[in-house]
């Protein structure tokens, strides 16, 4: 069985909502622990700053979009590695694969009528919006380098792709008793649209670093493993994720060399992807326009995929992220849902329970164009608020509780 012993725990459970699920971790998910009275979650929670975080997501936008196959791109995988390794994440490794495909993406086509999408990813033509009512309007990407207004970032981004060699970079906290299992938790560095790719996937990327740093820190133990993976090429069809998976998913539990308690690639638990994390300010007016506040009803979105193989455990997984979020993240709340695709967690959702955090539903509210800064020019840093940038916050604060629990994270005093 693929998912190991995570699917073996999931198995026998009944119960599929929310309400008391916190309290029944330990007999669903390896490594789980409840909550005590000196709470160690809530103290790794406590470690995540909005500051941090903001600066985090900064740092990325000095490289642009960080467009695949450009020097921007791979700049951005050296940096990356440079904070993780500055967070004590010191066991940093990069997987090497080579892109000579044309651009595949999640897009509608020019001039098309707006669409909205559904569980799968298929598209439907016509009118509407989320669950196929309301406002919709085309969420066609910008592929002009032109159409950014600002002369510095037109030469940032100046650079087109070119096929051949790419890279992309992970660490993993080893853990301390079970470091032959595994957590996945990732995001993409790669972007497009020739802005500065600060929500898609800035967030996202920033967000996992922001748990690489508080979960390498040298007080915190783990029992099991946890793997902060930066993906690259998601925006061409998912292609490092996918990449990652062909090369490693066979090497799995695999002790090398033998009798050395080392796990190159430890038995896969879960994988956990977040997808542009910034922007909930609701449904397109007729117009067109959107609201500039985040909008009150905000959340944090947890899906999984309804068609996936693995989709029962995965969709047990994202209650058990919705109970951390419930009690741990400050702001916003979370919600499940079941429209999980086009992004690096459909790589794993066969192999491992998957689920993904966003912003929005992906393919109902997203695809339907719910967000104006997709795959635009003015992805920029400067085009969030601080309410935008808590709500990433929180869902980094939701993985991390997620990912403490189910790791067995304890301070070392």
């Amino acid at each position: 069985m693929r998912a190991g012993g995570f699917v073996i725990a999931m198995c026998g459970v009944i119960a599929l909502s929310a309400p008391g699920l916190g309290q029944r971790a330990a007999e669903i998910f390896p490594g789980a622990q409840g909550t005590a009275t000196d709470d160690p979650v809530r103290v790794l929670a406590g470690r995540l700053d909005l500051e941090r975080y903001k600066a985090a997501i900064k740092g990325l936008t000095q490289f642009g979009d960080r467009q695949q196959g450009t020097d921007r791109n791979r700049a951005a995988v050296d940096w990356i590695e440079a904070q993780l390794r500055g967070y004590g994440c010191t066991n940093t490794q990069r997987i090497k694969y080579v892109y000579n495909q044309p651009r595949q993406q999640f897009q509608q086509v020019a001039g098309a009528a707006p669409a909205a999408a559904i569980a799968n990813g298929e598209v439907r033509t016509g009118p509407g919006g989320a669950r196929l009512r309301g406002i919709a309007r085309p969420a066609d990407p910008n592929n002009d380098p032109a159409a950014q207004s600002d002369p510095k970032l037109r030469v940032l981004n100046a650079q087109p792709p070119a096929p051949g060699p790419r890279e992309e970079v992970f660490c993993t906290k080893v853990g301390t008793t079970h470091p032959d299992e595994m957590y996945i938790v990732g995001a993409h560095l790669d972007g497009r649209g020739f802005g500065e790719a600060a929500d898609d996937d800035g967030s996202g990327t920033a967000l996992v670093m922001e748990l690489a740093r508080v979960l390498s820190a040298p007080d915190v133990q783990t029992a099991r493993s946890v793997r902060f993976a930066l993906w690259n090429n998601e925006e061409t069809g998912l292609n490092g994720s996918r990449a990652y998976v062909e090369q490693r998913a066979a090497l799995q539990g695999r002790e090398d060399p033998p009798g050395s308690g080392r796990y190159p690639e430890p038995k896969w638990l879960a994988m956990i992807q977040h997808d542009m994390m910034l922007w909930d300010h609701g449904m397109p007016r007729p117009d067109g326009t959107v609201s500039p506040e985040q909008r009150p009803e905000a959340d944090i979105n947890i899906e999984f995929q309804s068609t996936a193989k693995l989709a029962d455990p995965a969709m047990r997984l994202a209650f058990f992220f919705r109970d951390a979020n419930e009690r741990y993240a400050a702001d916003y709340p979370a919600t499940v849902g079941h429209h999980m695709t086009n992004t690096d967690s459909s790589s794993f959702m066969d192999l491992v329970p998957a689920i993904s955090l966003r912003e929005n539903e992906r393919g109902m509210q997203i695809g339907a164009g719910w967000n104006p800064h997709y795959h635009q020019p003015t992805d920029l840093f400067s085009a969030y608020s601080d309410k935008d940038f808590r709500l990433g916050l929180n869902a980094a604060q939701t993985s991390l509780a997620a990912i403490a629990q189910l790791s067995g994270a304890v301070l070392r005093k």
